[in-house]
């Protein structure tokens, strides 16, 4: 097993194959609940997908053949942008579990100075709060996850460019 794991982190390209599926499978998966099931994304959820768009745009620039000798540092930017949805995934479950005060855009207040503000804002898009959990399996939300598959590909891109790194070197 260990043999098998090794060898599968040695091979760059499989991990960015691996990286480039789990985030589309990702991105397509939310899109999903949005545009087809109406669950409204908070700013915060929204912004977890930007580093899976970067993921998936680096993989597949780091699968052209031309850019081969390249995969190793696209696979570091792409550990990188992991540890960053990861890193906002936290952030947002300590939001949700209630231990800090989320940002002003994901509070749902509504505050204005004339009575055509407060109407405005009432009549704008309906607002999700990061707060709340809109969707969850077995317990898990959806920034939940995203912590855990995030940390999970961070340390296995870590793992790879570091296997690869002393590889390089011997």
């Amino acid at each position: 097993m260990m043999k098998l794991l090794r060898s599968v982190l040695l091979n760059r390209h499989k991990v960015i194959i691996i990286t480039a599926v789990t985030s589309a499978s990702l991105l397509l998966a939310v899109f999903i609940l949005q545009y087809l099931v109406g669950i409204e994304p908070c700013s915060l959820c929204i912004t977890q997908r930007w580093p899976h768009a970067l993921v998936l745009m680096l993989s597949m620039c780091a699968l052209l053949p031309i850019m081969a000798k390249f995969r190793r540092p696209i696979l570091a930017l792409i550990s990188l942008a992991f540890a960053t949805t990861a890193s906002i995934g936290a952030y947002h479950l300590s939001i949700e579990f209630g231990w800090v005060a989320g940002p002003a855009t994901c509070s749902g207040n509504i505050t204005g100075d004339t009575v055509e503000e407060l109407r405005r804002q009432l009549m704008a898009k309906p607002f999700a709060k990061c707060n709340d959990i809109a969707w969850s399996l077995f317990g898990v939300s959806l920034a939940g996850y995203n912590f855990m598959i995030s940390t999970f590909l961070t340390i296995v891109c870590g793992t790879s460019v570091i296997l690869n790194f002393e590889r390089a070197k011997k």
